[in-house]
């Protein structure tokens, strides 16, 4: 039977999308000397990657935006427009509390990646003491911090732990969150008090989605708890180990590496590049269909501020950001904007990423339909600019697919039932 994974802040979905598998990606990102069994079927310059054995059922944020993304692209997988709820965590949370509402049974993985604006380095930086409330971002009536505020919302994450009692659960964020003083300990020991300490959280870690064939410099930091009740025993032995065993570590081993810095391991590849993600794309005045690829920020370019640069092909996309108003990288620049690419622009524009490249750089398949514009009355409809929100908001498919590929492998191992 297939593990049920209750999926929170879902976003787009790139957490759940990777958790499920079975869904299509550039082929040169996978390194099939060490995962060929990843493969289902060889479509070209694309492949298919295999199903997992979980499977999301339930999902959750209160940006509409995501309800948008999320609800049709899952539905052509199968799933319900009830499974994504547009709701506040602390909203469902009291409402739980109240009798009003329930969390679904037997939830075996529950994931989360709570947000991370008040712990980014491109932020204020005001980590648990944020003033911006939990509806959608929007500043609180009274310009205090508060439990509901959107720095302590990994608390109410914590409770739906608590009320459905996974097996494990994963938490995701920005590693600015580690160099915020003692944020990632407070975090990480908010979690063992689960349950009167009855998960066992491991060390968390930095990931960075490049090592795992995403090409793109993407750094979060990873929680991981257990639930101590459904551990075999000797899981639980080695899992508690100050260094933990390879042979039970549930973070993925790494694939790729930086061809700038040595490397002796010769079943890694080098980082995947922003050509390689954007391969077989048209330009946008060229495509016809997809709108997704159609659409880019207009924004006006503005040296030195973040964003106003051009990706450099043979090498990995920078962070692909949220927000777009001239955040988003161009896909290539004018020589006296310090373009490169100058040769292109004989026949092509200076532009930045269009919303389709940010997805493949973010690993989303083509078959996401990003930008959905139906009659007015249409609940899913999503601009460019919602599509650059989510989309820059995800966890890298590819990255939580290396996660859930490595659990499932482990997961014998792990649980006595």
């Amino acid at each position: 039977m297939s593990k049920r994974v209750l999926s929170l802040f879902s976003g787009a979905g790139g957490m759940d999308l990777g958790f499920e598998g079975n869904f299509t990606t550039m082929k040169a990102y996978i390194n099939t000397t060490l995962h060929s069994d990843w493969i289902t079927k060889n479509l070209g310059k694309q492949v298919l990657l295999s199903p997992t054995n979980f499977e999301t059922v339930f999902a959750n944020d209160i940006l509409k935006p995501a309800n948008s993304a999320w609800v049709p692209f899952f539905s052509s997988r199968g799933k319900t427009k009830e499974t994504f709820h547009q709701n506040s965590i602390v909203d469902l949370v009291k409402q739980h509390r109240e009798g009003t509402f329930k969390f679904p049974d037997n939830i075996d993985i529950v994931t989360g990646g709570f947000p991370c604006q008040d712990f980014s380095v491109a932020g204020n930086r005001k980590g648990f003491s944020s003033t911006k409330g939990h509806h959608g971002g929007i500043a609180c009536e009274v310009q205090i911090a508060s439990a509901e505020n959107r720095g302590q919302l990994y608390m109410w994450l914590k409770e739906v732990i608590e009320i459905t009692k996974p097996k494990v659960f994963y938490a995701e964020n920005v590693k600015g969150l580690v160099s915020m003083g003692d944020v990632k300990k407070i975090i990480e020991d908010d979690f063992r008090s689960i349950d009167d300490e009855g998960y066992l959280v491991i060390p968390s870690q930095v990931l960075n989605a490049a090592d795992y064939g995403v090409a793109q410099n993407r750094e979060r930091v990873i929680f991981i708890g257990f639930n101590k009740k459904y551990l075999t025993s000797d899981a639980l032995k080695q899992l508690s180990l100050g260094i933990i065993p390879d042979n039970i570590n549930p973070y993925p081993k790494v694939t790729h590496y930086n061809p700038k810095k040595s490397n002796s391991d010769t079943t890694l590849y080098p980082y995947s590049t922003s050509k390689s993600a954007l391969e077989g794309l048209k330009e946008p005045e060229c495509e016809k269909s997809d709108k997704a690829q159609m659409i880019f920020s207009k924004a006006k370019f503005c040296k030195g501020y973040q964003g106003n640069v051009e990706i450099k092909l043979d090498s990995v996309a920078p962070t692909i950001r949220a927000e777009h108003h001239g955040n988003i990288e161009y896909r290539r620049l004018s020589s006296d904007n310090g373009g490169k690419y100058t040769q292109e622009l004989i026949k092509y524009q200076e532009r930045r990423l269009t919303v389709r490249e940010c997805a493949r750089i973010q690993t989303f398949p083509d078959e996401y339909t990003f930008v959905r514009k139906g009659k007015h009355s249409d609940p899913y409809n999503l601009s460019g600019s919602g599509a650059y929100k989510v989309i820059g908001n995800a966890v890298p498919p590819l990255l939580a697919y290396a996660l859930a590929k490595r659990l499932e492998l482990l997961w014998p191992s792990l649980f006595a039932k």
